[in-house]
């Protein structure tokens, strides 16, 4: 029943549409046109104002002709840089951009699935229960508009998130992520004419991180420093730098340590050197530690994950479940009482120019939903 040529051409006309992370307004409203004139309610909520996005989240809802309970679809509006004026080109079923930018099938291979099965449900009057679409802005800087989604607004308490590649996987298992921030503030001088009045920032904040374990800790734990900003010219000791990293992990107990860790290292490395050369408070250290995204832990007994499953063997596949260390908005979803798996499309290398997606996984993808919906109306599972 999936139309492939259809799909292909909603997608297209998605990745098409600039939509930027805090520039979604533009595709929201195409989206908003398209599922309207099928008949939902639709909402945007007030995120916008806490996002910074020129529009909020979407959310559609369609009745539904059974009786079976709400069910969740979500996807993500935005996308990453270099993502203007994409142009994306479909050769031997596979799409790609020209190169100079990303495609965009993250998350925009996921909307052109879902809007070509909301299709296919009213074309061939497919038995179906209350379903709610969730389109949020800003996930790629920080899942901020699942954050900030107004779930006022919803009622169902399961769904699927299509945000992977794998399409014979579903994601029950997602990490913790602590973000950490820190200011290590030392005192400018000429580095020429007297440097011994200065104290260097970033020399310090060099030697806290020269002695962590950075990358992948242990399966469950990843560990990162992804962002120095300090120094103003070559010719002056620098008297500030900002550092931001990030820790991950399955195990609470691991995040924590982890992050201890690092935020010891720096109070080491500034204790030291104020030992060494304090001069009038310098140096001295500003730090944060925030939450991220909880961790998600799906049980491989949860309706969702035999749900998902049995639609899969329907269609002959077998669907396993996988442990991710990203993070997505079926996170927040999660932590906000919705248990949700996380769906493949398809796309590869995200996030970069060589970024595809194959249009025959959007077609598999779309059926395995499909399939889904299908099941759970019939009330046998959920």
């Amino acid at each position: 029943m999936i139309n492939k040529e259809r799909l292909a051409e909603t997608f297209r006309f998605l990745v098409e549409t600039d939509s930027v992370s805090k520039e979604e307004g533009e595709i929201c409203l195409k989206i908003q046109k398209i599922i309207e004139s099928m008949g939902a309610e639709t909402f945007v909520d007030l995120a916008a104002v806490k996002t910074g996005s020129d529009t909020g989240n979407f959310i559609a809802k369609f009745v539904g002709n059974t009786s079976a309970p709400p069910l969740l679809f979500n996807a993500h509006m935005d996308t990453v840089e270099p993502g203007r004026k994409i142009r994306p080109i479909l050769q031997n079923e596979i799409f790609t951009s020209d190169g100079s930018t990303i495609l965009g099938a993250d998350c925009k291979s996921s909307i052109a699935i879902i809007l070509e099965v909301l299709r296919v449900l009213q074309e061939h009057n497919v038995s179906h229960g209350p379903l709610e679409i969730v389109f949020t802005v800003c996930e790629e800087i920080g899942l901020l508009g699942a954050k900030n989604l107004d779930y006022n607004l919803l009622s169902a308490k399961v769904g699927y998130a299509l945000d992977a590649s794998d399409i014979d996987g579903i994601i029950t298992r997602a990490p913790s992520s602590n973000k950490l921030e820190f200011k290590v503030h030392g005192k400018d001088a000429h580095a020429g004419a007297a440097p011994e009045k200065g104290i260097n920032a970033i020399h310090i904040a060099a030697k806290a991180i020269a002695g962590l374990e950075l990358g992948r800790i242990d399966r469950e734990t990843t560990c990162n420093i992804g962002v120095i900003e300090g120094g103003h010219a070559a010719n002056i000791v620098p008297n500030l730098v900002k550092v931001q990293g990030e820790v991950r992990s399955h195990d609470e107990s691991k995040l924590a340590d982890k992050t201890d860790e690092i935020v010891d290292a720096f109070k080491a490395a500034v204790d030291l050197m104020t030992t060494e050369a304090s001069s009038n408070g310098f140096p001295f250290l500003e730090h944060s530690v925030t939450l991220d995204f909880p961790a998600t832990h799906i049980l491989e007994t949860d309706p969702v994950v035999i749900l998902a499953k049995s639609a899969a063997s329907n269609l002959g596949r077998n669907l396993k479940t996988k442990m991710t260390g990203g993070g997505a908005d079926a996170n927040i979803f999660f932590q906000r009482g919705i248990i949700t798996g996380v769906l493949g499309t398809g796309m590869r290398d995200m996030h970069t120019t060589r970024e595809s997606v194959s249009l025959l996984d959007m077609v598999k993808s779309a059926e395995l939903m499909l399939e889904i919906i299908q099941l759970h109306a019939m009330k046998s599972i959920i």
